[in-house]
């Protein structure tokens, strides 16, 4: 199983690579349902890809039943432990682990069709291997486990785009799934801050969308289950607790995104009351929160946010 990825497969140098995908699994007391993914991932048509799981302080003994998946399954399988500190925690420690040129998550809960790697792999090989420097990989549709669609479809069966115009110009709203090349992911690992367990996904993948595009396909590949979400999430939300994390986010938000206002008004005037109401929780007072804003529109936003922003902090503090 340790076939090395040809050189010639990315546009890049893909040396010490060897899997096509490396697909990340980070768990926290999922034992009950981590046997979705494992049978999604043995009734794939694809079969050059190794699964990384990244265990963070399961205490229901999802190790067993990893070591018992070792032992019989057609494809490589490692298991880390790690006391629990979070999902970006996790996602870090498996970049750094990974074997695979494109680094695919798919959470304990879910599944994807047995021949989603084939059609996402397909789909990266479709992008002319000189232009394939300028992008970070290739994203998909959702379904539930119903069958149903969920969130919206993007503007084109195939486009190229990024993060940030699909969701602000575009509007294109729901669940999605795919992959990112590994060393796109080294470049912009998640913020490690300790003692807070959730942080926005978005800080990564807006920062990649700055510089990369993404290949986008109308393809339901991946089975969202939202009637079995998970109790024990590794990503909860806790506004004093978590305004660490929330700040430098909606601050790179307000500084570096601004632009996107114009499609999207309404949802840069919550950014700016966020982070006002986080801000609070740092005890960062309005001249701080001022002078942390760059351009003349954020500020005019955040002025126009500030009582909402103190508004949801002083409910913060009576709960």
């Amino acid at each position: 199983m340790n076939r090395k990825v040809s050189n010639t497969g990315c546009g890049l140098d893909t040396t010490g690579y060897q899997y096509a995908f490396t697909v990340f699994t980070p768990t926290y007391n999922r034992r009950h349902v981590l046997p979705r993914v494992y049978d999604s991932l043995r009734n794939q048509t694809f079969k050059n890809f190794e699964w990384l799981i990244v265990d963070d302080g399961s205490t229901d003994g999802t190790s067993d039943l990893v070591e018992v998946w070792k032992k019989e399954a057609d494809f490589p399988i490692r298991y880390y432990y790690q006391t629990n500190r979070g999902k970006h925690f996790a996602f870090n420690r498996a970049v750094k682990e990974a074997r695979g040129e494109l680094f695919l998550p798919l959470d304990s809960d879910d599944a994807c069709i047995p021949a989603a790697l084939e059609k996402l792999k397909k789909t990266w090989d479709s992008i002319p291997v000189g232009q394939r420097q300028f992008f970070s990989g290739v994203t998909a549709l959702c379904m539930d486990e119903r069958g149903m669609l969920i969130g919206d479809r993007f503007p084109k069966d195939m486009l190229d785009s990024d993060a940030l115009e699909i969701r602000y110009r575009f509007r294109v709203k729901g669940e999605k799934w795919g992959f990112t090349r590994t060393d796109v992911l080294k470049e912009f690992p998640f913020p490690e801050i300790e003692g807070t367990h959730y942080i926005s996904e978005a800080i990564v993948w807006n920062a990649i969308a700055e510089k990369y595009k993404t290949r986008f396909i109308n393809e339901i590949l991946r089975v969202y289950y939202l009637h079995d979400q998970d109790t024990n999430s590794l990503s909860r939300l806790n506004p004093a607790r978590d305004a660490a994390c929330n700040v430098p986010y909606l601050e790179s938000l307000l500084n570096n995104n601004i632009k996107w206002i114009v499609y999207d008004f309404r949802q840069f005037l919550i950014y700016a009351v966020l982070y006002c109401r986080y801000s609070f929780h740092l005890n960062r007072g309005i001249l701080s929160q001022m002078r942390s804003l760059h351009n003349i529109i954020s500020l005019a936003l955040w002025l126009v946010s500030l009582p909402g922003g103190v508004y949801l902090y002083l409910k913060d503090t009576r709960r």
